[in-house]
């Protein structure tokens, strides 16, 4: 018999892989894919991993058996960037008839877990395999998703900023920290969370990798207590001499049920957003939570038949249909305008033909004629990626004119996880982001000489201390994220990190005149939906709201 601990060895690599082994353990857990056995005894090596991960798409053993394994040893890649994971594959079982031995877990508490990322990925890669667990008080820094994926802050952790609600915001010296999180396979013992919630029963379960990060396959189900979120209502509306902006993540909106014939991916690229009701969840955020703003700058808008590969790229259905919502709900008849992509030109989801649009509202607000635009045609940093969506409006019954510049900047999808084994938490769009902010900047410099007032807004995947942001500002802009109590500046939550990722970018005349206001209305990050349940939320964002009044704004010109 082979111990588990010198199968998994010191390092990333197990030192006998591709050879046949064949040795023993307790059945501490399962993923769909297979069971996790650990060795009782241990053997004493504190450097190493003292379970392991068995494929095993049949039925497995049952939990607790003692059972004897004889396998390949394989070193499983699921990308090539990332780390390895130590597996027996093409294996058999066999019970024993004798217990090895009860195995006890390791418990990730706030004084255990390393803050610096190499220090964590050491001690969490001896614990891979292991049983592991997470005791109650818990709470829950991310809501629940439809993939029965939880994230939760130790009891006792005092060290981050936390939004009144009880989550995390992102640290600027540790934006890729992690937070130890599980996954509970049986999504009907699976419970619906928000961020804030606690947890009332321990969690025990191996320590999974999985998706470039570490994550408890928990064993059985849970208890939580219950934390409601209720998104509120804006404080800022729109008056005779006040110009009111929504920024609104749209989340891939389509109005189309796609063909599974006709996308690249059927098991993620079909949806029905009508039937999921996301169009009406969307009206009711701009009519009821947002009080029929002026203009809404929408982003991740997709083209008539969404995910379908075909040569379609208008998108003129989808805003019909979400201005038949709003409508619906008691809002007003709001004017779509947007300049369609070319075909697979702009990135995101294929076939989508993403695209950053405006609706507003006509009996407000008139689109300055020949204004709306694109920038970032023809430049080598927006190849693949969404166009700015540039437009002057002008408030009916003052006069008073904004230039709006709708953002989408290049994505963090492509960003290696902080356990990477070569250059951790790189992201290779980290530059084309800068190269955007920087033309973007140029834009504004123009509008400024020429005396206009302008406002940024969007998604720009990046934070207010980034890079990004600061090449965009440079000297003559603001962010109106900064008026916001620095424990309430987040819009988005990503594996319990509140973060801010729209951002509200005016002249610096502007913000010191005290003439634009800015508010988040919390609610779609913070609040969880029911495991399995995948059409449940209108937008992973919050709601952005941004108030102008009416003034003579004096840009002074550049030298």
């Amino acid at each position: 018999m082979t111990p588990v601990h010198e199968i998994q060895g010191e390092g990333l690599f197990s030192p006998l892989a591709n050879k046949e082994v064949r040795t023993r353990g307790v059945v501490t857990g399962f993923t769909r894919k297979g069971f996790f056995i650990q060795d009782p005894d241990g053997g004493g090596q504190p450097e190493r991993s003292e379970g392991i991960f068995v494929f095993f798409r049949h039925r497995p053993p049952p939990l607790g058996a003692s059972v004897a394994v004889r396998g390949r040893v394989v070193d499983y890649l699921s990308d090539e960037a990332d780390r390895p994971t130590t597996q027996i594959a093409k294996c058999r079982y066999e019970l024993l008839p004798e217990p090895l031995g009860a195995v006890h877990p390791v418990w990730l508490r706030a004084d255990t877990l390393p803050l610096d990322s190499a220090a964590l990925a050491h001690y969490l890669n001896r614990l891979e395999g292991m049983l592991v667990g997470i005791e109650a008080g818990a709470t829950f820094i991310a809501p629940s998703n439809p993939f029965g994926d939880y994230v939760v802050l130790p009891e006792g952790s005092t060290r981050e900023l936390r939004s009144a609600h009880g989550g995390v915001l992102i640290d600027p010296e540790h934006p890729s920290r992690w937070f130890p999180g599980f996954r509970i396979l049986d999504r009907e013992r699976a419970p619906v969370v928000n961020v804030g919630s606690r947890l009332m029963s321990d969690v025990v379960g191996p320590l999974n990798y999985r998706s470039a990060a570490y994550q408890i396959a928990a064993q059985g189900s849970i208890e939580a207590s219950d934390s409601p979120i209720q998104t509120p209502d804006a404080h800022l509306a729109s008056t005779s001499r006040r110009t009111t902006v929504l920024t609104l993540n749209g989340f891939n909106l389509d109005p189309n049920i796609e063909d599974p014939s006709k996308v690249a991916d059927p098991h993620r690229d079909v949806d029905d957003d009508v039937g999921d009701g996301r169009f009406v969840q969307l009206a009711e955020a701009i009519v009821k939570t947002a009080r029929c703003p002026d203009i809404v700058a929408l982003q991740e808008i997709q083209d008539a038949d969404g995910a379908e590969q075909t040569q379609v790229v208008s998108a003129r259905a989808t805003y019909d249909e979400l201005i038949r919502a709003i409508r619906r709900v008691g809002g007003p008849g709001y004017t779509a305008i947007d300049i369609a992509p070319e075909n697979e030109a702009d990135g995101g989801q294929p076939g989508g033909n993403i695209r950053n649009g405006f609706l507003y509202n006509p009996r407000e607000i008139e689109l300055v004629k020949d204004s709306p635009r694109r920038l970032g045609m023809g430049e080598p940093a927006f190849a693949d990626s969404r166009k700015v969506l540039a437009a002057a409006f002008r408030k009916r019954q003052c006069g008073d004119e904004i230039t709006i510049l709708n953002v989408h900047l290049a994505s963090k999808r492509h960003q290696r996880g902080i356990f990477s084994p070569e250059q951790p938490g790189w992201d290779p769009r980290s530059g084309l982001r800068v190269e955007q902010a920087g033309l973007i900047r140029k834009e504004l410099l123009d509008l400024r000489r020429r005396g206009c007032r302008y406002y940024v807004t969007g998604d720009f995947n990046d934070f207010e201390f980034s890079e990004t942001v600061r090449a965009l500002l440079g000297d003559e802009s603001a962010n109106l994220v900064e008026t916001v109590p620095p424990n309430e500046r987040y819009d988005y939550n990503h594996r319990g990190r509140l973060q801010v990722l729209m951002h509200g970018i005016v002249a610096r005349e502007e913000l010191s005149s005290g003439r634009a206001h800015y508010e988040i209305l919390h609610g779609n990050e913070l609040s969880g939906v029911r495991p399995g349940d995948l059409g449940a939320k209108p937008t992973d964002h919050a709601y952005v709201l941004a108030a102008f009044d009416s003034a003579e704004l004096d840009v002074p010109p550049e030298s």
